[in-house]
């Protein structure tokens, strides 16, 4: 194919036109046909050579696969994750989750962390990093996106802190297997209305289960808020994911269930975190 400095220029040419982030996106897809750090690519670029797959694995990029299925794993929190299209991409804006977390913990630490659909477990085991005395729990309906939790939790060393249960919530008296008493909870849940308009590379490759939550994007929260009650401790705090236009409607719900609420927006200004306490 040529040489690498080359190639990188015709791709971040191609990808100009579905991605906000060509050149990143070539140069990680490079990386990854090279089977090298994206920072030791760009430290000996000039004596590479551009490998045949990395035209295959551009094409796929073209057609607006996602960079992190393509190369099976993504960056939270400074930790790599192992991803699939049977899990949500882990993205920076819910790092403001693990951020908040360690801000109102930082006096007095959790013991006891629920993740509230796990997925990829990038947020429970993110804040099992910052947390070292901290055990944790994670559950989801996907048995594919448990596996994956799993697996990232024996690679990144925290097997013997967190564990995952296959749980449905829109199952009656889901909260009894759970037990009470978590000093944090996290949850990223589905909140997408069905009738939003996504980006190609969300709509066709990430999973529908994970994004979905009825015509309002509510369904989820009607579920989880009313059930904190029998899951938090007296202290305890969650801390939820919303959409940029949910703040009110979510707050207004649990402050209905009798909890204070506290706004926080992401780097982008947008309202994306809600703080729960009783």
């Amino acid at each position: 194919m040529g040489d690498v400095a080359g190639t990188l220029r015709n791709a971040t040419q191609i990808l100009d036109e579905i991605s906000d982030s060509p050149r990143l996106d070539a140069e990680l897809l490079m990386a990854h046909a090279l089977k090298m750090e994206r920072a030791d690519l760009l430290l000996k670029l000039p004596e590479l050579k551009a490998p045949a797959e990395f035209s295959a694995l551009l094409e796929r990029r073209r057609q607006s696969e996602p960079i992190a299925h393509i190369i099976g794993a993504k960056e939270f929190w400074g930790l790599d994750f192992q991803v699939s299209p049977d899990v949500l991409i882990p993205r920076p804006d819910s790092e403001l989750l693990i951020e908040q977390a360690v801000r109102l913990l930082a006096a007095q630490h959790p013991q006891r962390i629920l993740d509230l659909g796990t997925g990829s477990g990038a947020l429970l085991l993110a804040a099992l990093s910052e947390f070292s005395k901290a055990s944790g729990l994670g559950i989801d309906a996907s048995t594919a996106a448990l596996q994956i939790a799993h697996n990232n939790a024996d690679v990144l060393g925290f097997s013997d802190r967190a564990r995952f249960l296959l749980l449905d919530w829109t199952l009656p008296d889901w909260t009894g297997p759970l037990g009470s008493g978590f000093d944090l909870i996290l949850a990223n849940p589905p909140y997408v209305s069905v009738n939003a308009q996504l980006s190609a590379d969300v709509a066709q490759y990430e999973p529908h289960q994970a994004l979905f939550a009825g015509e309002d994007g509510m369904d989820d929260y009607r579920i989880i808020i009313p059930g904190l009650e029998n899951l938090l401790s007296p202290t305890g705090k969650a801390l939820l994911e919303i959409g940029f236009d949910q703040a009110d409607a979510v707050s207004e719900l649990a402050i209905n269930n009798g909890y204070h609420v506290e706004l926080k927006k992401d780097l982008g200004k947008n309202d994306r975190l809600l703080i729960l306490q009783r």
